[in-house]
């Protein structure tokens, strides 16, 4: 059985944990989250997302 999730969901879901379990707080997460918004408006955008493409092409060509 394959699941496709959106890597959003995925980060979400890691920052649901994060505040719930580890005691981060919301405001740290809303930060980082803020800092992610502004940085895909830069210069570097293109190779990010190229690299985020690499890395999940990697992990679904190990599991395939």
């Amino acid at each position: 059985m394959t699941v496709s999730l959106p890597l959003v969901v995925v980060l979400g879901f890691f920052a649901w944990g994060a505040v719930k379990f580890l005691g981060v707080r919301t405001w740290i997460v809303v930060l980082i989250a803020l800092f992610g918004f502004w940085l895909s408006h830069t210069f570097m955008a293109p190779a990010i997302e190229s690299g985020t493409r690499s890395g999940v092409d990697v992990i679904n060509s190990q599991h395939a």
